[in-house]
This record gives C-alpha cells, structure tokens and sequence, in this order.
C-alpha cells in the first residue's frame, strides 16, 4: 500500500469481524473492536461494553454495505447514543474477497474487501494531530495486565471485573476487550493508579 505514514485515530472503531479489524489496522492505529459478526446479538456484554464506550467518547462504525451489515449496524445504533455515534460507510463494490472462494449473499465486497486508500480516505478526517503524542505516552499493554494480575492468573477474571465495574464497563471482558477499553478511557498514569502500582 503506497499511503503516507499511518492514521492516529483517537476514537474506538467498530467492525464486524477480525479480517474487518486487520484492514482497518492496516492504515491507522485505533482500538478497533469486532462484533464478532452476528455474535453481537448473542453476548450482551459486549454490547453493555460498546454502550460504555459511547457515554465516553465517539464512536466509529464500520460495518459492511449488505444486508447483514445493515442489520448489525442497527443493532449498535440502538445501543450507543447517537450523538456518539461516527457513521462510516463503504461503497458496494461487486466482488469476492482474496481469502474466500464465493461470493457473499449479496456478491459485494465488504470492509476486507476495500482498497486500503479507500479505507484511508474514509479515517483521515477524523485523525486526531496529538494522538501521536497520547499514543507514545501510554504504553498500556498485555504485559501490565499480566503484572497486575488481570490476566494469567487463578484470579483474574474477577479482578477484571472489579476493575472493570469501577470504571462503569461490564462485567466477563475478555484481557483483550478490557485493554482496549482501558487505553481509551485511562492514561497510562491513572491505570497505575487505578490498580495500586502507584
């Protein structure tokens, strides 16, 4: 991909799924999070996760041009505060993506499928010039919540929760839901702070 260097995009996107996630990790570095397709109807938590997000910043959707994009995208705006809410759409492009064999319901590509300027194009207004500094700033990773005992432990899952209800997120995040979260919604500092390392 012959792009500039990638985007700094300070709010949370939303997708469907993890080949969705990649495409978009490809021209910028976000939290992007996936619905896990269809799974977004069947786990409430992290539908309850999304909701807190929303009542804390904007949030980004980017969910297919078909019809079960559609449908899960509904799903969201029912859930977050649409005064919260950053409405992004892709065209629809007839096609099949590389890693499939078929074509969809509907034969059009969805956010895998796009052309990653075009994905570019579609982020760029909303780069935030100083989450370059912010993301510098919070090295926040796997490895703090390992050290704090958020994950790898007998315990974790319920020190997960404690400190995911103490900053208004549900409860039965997976390590990788939490750290998201936590990288938006914390400074590296007040994460310290927050579990007691300083």
């Amino acid at each position: 991909m012959e792009l500039r260097e990638k985007l700094n995009i300070p709010y949370p996107i939303i997708v469907e799924g993890k080949y969705d996630r990649l495409k978009v990790l490809d021209v910028c570095r976000a939290n992007v999070l996936t619905t896990d397709g269809f799974g977004i109807f069947k786990k409430n938590e992290k539908l309850s996760l999304f909701r807190s997000l929303g009542e804390k910043t904007p949030i980004i959707i980017l969910t297919d041009s078909d019809g079960a994009g559609k449908l899960i995208r509904s799903h969201l705006t029912s859930a977050i505060p649409s005064d919260r809410i950053i409405q992004l759409y892709v065209p629809q492009i007839k096609g099949v993506e590389k890693r499939k064999k078929v074509a969809s319901a509907e034969g059009t590509l969805g956010v895998e499928g796009m052309e990653s300027k075009l994905i570019y194009d579609l982020l760029s207004p909303f780069e935030d010039k100083v989450a370059i500094e912010r993301f510098k700033e919070n090295p926040l990773c796997k490895m703090d919540l390992y050290i704090d005992g958020l994950t790898g432990g007998a315990d974790s899952a319920r020190k997960r929760d404690e400190l995911a209800v103490s900053l208004g997120l549900p409860q039965k995040m997976t390590p990788n839901a939490l750290l998201a979260a936590l990288r938006i919604l914390l400074s590296y500092e007040e994460y310290l702070q927050k579990v007691g390392r300083k």
